[in-house]
């Protein structure tokens, strides 16, 4: 009974010290999300960003990095040198988004074109081959006819590089021998690769062709 009567007193004084706690930070004045607020002019207790605020990473200074225009009209040309990796960058990119419609020669005639979806225009006409490179990168970022945006997808350095292996699609199809650089061997024919479309080429030609110039097999008699 005496050591209940020492916890009794105990315990009250404890509660008492409890309660002189503040409690600031648990039990802060605050506002409901959207909530009225008397204090503002306005009565909205949610406040407008300082005029002039920036998100970090969304300040855009280079404005022809992020449109590929100048004012209303588009540029042309790359705003980073192109090198090997970022036409290797491009074509892995445009392989992916770009060639299920444009196919990965950038005729229009992709995957999704042969199963009946609206065909966009071939790269190579002449007017898409004297298309300011901006160009590319504008109908990329906002979208043109069936074709809709994809900055949502594709960060603007990825679809730069799109546009520079565009150009390069654009040259390979129409290249002359005077623009290959002096010393630059040239193959008289493209190689026959199995399952090209229009190779002509069948897995057992292209072995039998393999095994004529490995000559015969060991054991074997040259005929």
């Amino acid at each position: 009974m005496r050591s209940l009567i020492k916890i009794v007193p105990l315990g009250v004084l404890l509660a008492l010290a409890l309660s002189g706690c503040r409690q600031d930070m648990h039990d802060q004045p605050r506002f409901k999300p959207l909530a009225k607020s008397d204090f503002y002019g306005d009565l909205r207790s949610a406040r407008p960003p300082v005029e002039g605020t920036i998100a970090r990473g969304q300040l855009h200074e280079d404005s022809y990095f992020y449109t590929g225009k100048f004012g209303n009209n588009p540029g042309d040309y790359m705003p980073f040198p192109v090198t090997d990796d970022v036409l290797a960058r491009g074509r892995e990119r445009f392989n992916i988004y770009c060639a299920p419609c444009h196919s990965r020669l950038g005729d229009g005639n992709g995957m999704i074109v042969q199963r009946g979806f609206r065909a966009p225009p071939s790269y190579h006409t002449e007017r898409l081959r004297k298309a300011p490179l901006g160009y590319f990168f504008d109908v990329m970022t906002n979208g043109f006819g069936a074709m809709p945006e994809y900055a949502s997808q594709i960060p603007p350095r990825d679809r730069w590089t799109i546009v520079a292996y565009i150009r390069a699609l654009q040259l390979s199809q129409g290249a002359a021998m005077s623009d290959v650089p002096t010393g630059q061997k040239v193959p008289s024919e493209a190689p026959a690769f199995r399952g090209e479309p229009g190779s002509g080429a069948t897995l057992p030609e292209l072995q039998s062709s393999s095994e004529d110039e490995k000559g015969p097999a060991k054991g074997e008699d040259a005929k």
